[in-house]
């Protein structure tokens, strides 16, 4: 017997309605179509929650309650937002096999099997009374969250971005649509936990995509005539110049979304199809300034707080692009940071604002380079400098001046690895007793994927991996086991949240100063300072695996053994 047969058998047998409101729904149905639930509704007979209470115990759905539904959309991704509103649906929760959902209509059998196909997962249907679905709905997938209909509203009269002027785009990016969608696009990159938003125009389409945990993640996007009212927007946003497309520019946005302070690093480029932007967030709550936190476990910890506490030199970071070398040294500040000691930091840009450190941003347009604040900065007394990044050898030299004349120095340098980053200091140009003499110690480091806790799988691998990657030299007690991501709601389905740091710390000893001197290879700095106990980059990658608290695959991905 079909649902709608027992719900209206079960509603004249509990005495909720009689046979003739029964006969009067089911002929209101057959004029109007859809399902007997509307045509009860729709003619008064009940109350509506009464009615769905009545439904509930005549099928055994459960209702849903308004707390069920979700703070953000479910698998919005992969789910037409049309197909959802025309079938009356939303999902609430979702684990490896099962998808809750919440339905107006228990009998679209058509519905439940469309969802089961694409979502390859058993539906736990809901009940949901139309009034509830609505308000929900629209607050999950209404104007201000869905792209398609935020972008219905807005109107280019030119479809080439060269074919509006100035203050035609001015205009348009001032519409509320506009500034609905940039914000959407903020917005959901909050939600996403990413650390770059990329808006890129190409031929055809205008691309956004995110970057989450260090992997990039295409989005849904605007269609490619808005690329021009989009960028505007964030170039307004920045207070950029909107009508110079020629060239790079550089700003900043700071805004506050669901009650986080947001900084935004804005980047433009000039490109084949228009302007290519980068956003780099900075969200100061969401930095953990803590060793612990970054990945540094109580060895590396020690032997880098060692460096970082001698009364003068240089401690150096290393690493490529995006490999947390700003945060270390933020936490490396934070540590210094006490009423008996002046820091001072040269920055391009300032990232975060730290309370009691005089922190410069530099302005090259300005004649306010790294090497000209430096120069001031050493007449302002410090104890501690940090350097944002030591990029030529004139900020190399007066760093190492610096050191000479009783300062700590802290910076960042773009090398792949601890013992290159002697060789690139030498190549730079800093003469080998200068650095000898003043560096006392460097830091690589890379970012890996940290498995979701909600789901990790333990596994123990084949005896072949393990001899083949030296494992069991890691392993502690019992037998060696590791973990794979699965992927669930909370980490979004990817099976990793968030990311820590593998590190490979490297004091400048007696022995390595010799060698230096002797403008000895990275290979052989990298040996002598492995016999006297350094753990590189790769080994303390496979620790971390061995852990659980990353993958082998990931330590690969970043790293691989010298």
């Amino acid at each position: 017997m079909q649902v709608t047969e027992r719900i209206g058998k079960s509603l004249v047998e509990r005495g909720r309605i009689d046979h003739a409101a029964l006969e009067r729904a089911r002929e209101a149905r057959a004029r109007a179509g859809g399902s007997l639930v509307d045509a009860l509704t729709g003619l008064g007979l009940m109350p509506e929650h009464n009615l769905y209470e009545a439904i509930a115990d005549a099928t055994g759905i459960p209702l849903a309650r308004p707390e069920d539904y979700p703070e953000i959309p479910i698998l919005e991704e992969r789910i037409s937002v049309r197909f959802l509103k025309e079938s009356r649906m939303l999902p609430l929760r979702e684990d490896a096999d099962s998808l809750v959902l919440a339905m107006v209509d228990p009998d679209d059998d058509y519905a439940l099997d469309a969802m089961r196909l694409v979502t390859h997962r058993a539906i736990e249907p809901r009940l949901a009374p139309p009034s509830e679905f609505e308000v929900a709905f629209e607050r999950l997938y209404g104007a201000d969250r869905n792209i398609d209909r935020i972008v219905s509203d807005i109107v280019v009269t030119g479809e080439e971005e060269d074919s509006v002027e100035v203050q035609q785009l001015k205009d348009l990016a001032s519409e509320a649509p506009v500034i609905r969608l940039v914000n959407l696009v903020f917005e959901r990159a909050l939600d996403s936990r990413a650390s770059d938003i990329h808006i890129e125009p190409f031929e055809n389409r205008l691309i956004i995509r995110y970057r989450i945990d260090g992997v990039m993640v295409e989005v849904e996007s605007p269609p490619r005539r808005l690329s021009a009212a989009v960028i505007s927007r964030v170039k307004i946003m920045a207070a950029l110049d909107i009508a110079e497309r020629r060239l790079p520019q550089d700003g900043r946005i700071k805004l506050r979304i669901k009650g986080r302070e947001l900084d935004l690093r804005v980047s433009t480029v000039p490109t084949m199809h228009g302007e290519s932007v980068v956003m780099r967030i900075l969200d100061k709550g969401g930095v953990p300034l803590d060793f612990g936190r970054l990945g540094f476990d109580d060895h590396s910890r020690t032997i880098f707080l060692d460096m970082l506490l001698q009364p003068h030199g240089i401690v150096l970071v290393t690493g490529p692009t995006g490999s947390g070398k700003t945060t270390t040294l933020y936490t490396a500040l934070q540590m210094l940071n006490k009423p008996d000691v002046k820091i001072l930091t040269v920055e391009d840009p300032v990232e975060y604002q730290m309370e009691g450190v005089n922190q410069i941003q530099v302005k090259p347009q300005i004649g306010l380079t790294f090497a000209n604040a430096l120069r001031s900065i050493v007449r302002q007394d410090p104890d501690v400098i940090m350097i944002g990044e030591i990029r030529d050898l004139e900020t190399a030299q007066i760093a190492v001046q610096s050191a000479l004349t009783g300062h700590v120095v802290i910076s960042t340098l773009h090398t792949n690895d601890a013992p290159s980053t002697v060789n690139r200091l030498l190549d730079m140009g800093v003469e080998d007793y200068l650095i000898t003499s003043t560096v006392n110690g460097i830091l690589a480091q890379r970012l890996v994927r940290t498995l979701c806790p909600a789901c990790a799988e333990s596994y123990e691998p084949v005896t072949e991996l393990v001899e083949e990657l030296g494992l069991a030299r890691f392993a502690t007690s019992g037998p060696l086991r590791l973990k794979r991501p699965v992927g669930c709601e909370a980490c979004g389905h990817t099976g990793f949240i968030g990311r820590a740091g593998i590190m490979e710390v490297m004091p400048i000893t007696d022995n390595l100063r010799s060698m230096v001197m002797r403008h000895a290879v990275a290979g052989d700095l990298r040996r002598q300072a492995v016999d006297e106990g350094m753990r590189t980059l790769y080994e303390d990658g496979l620790m971390k695996a061995v852990a659980g608290v990353t993958t082998i695959d990931e330590v690969l991905r970043v790293t691989r053994e010298s």
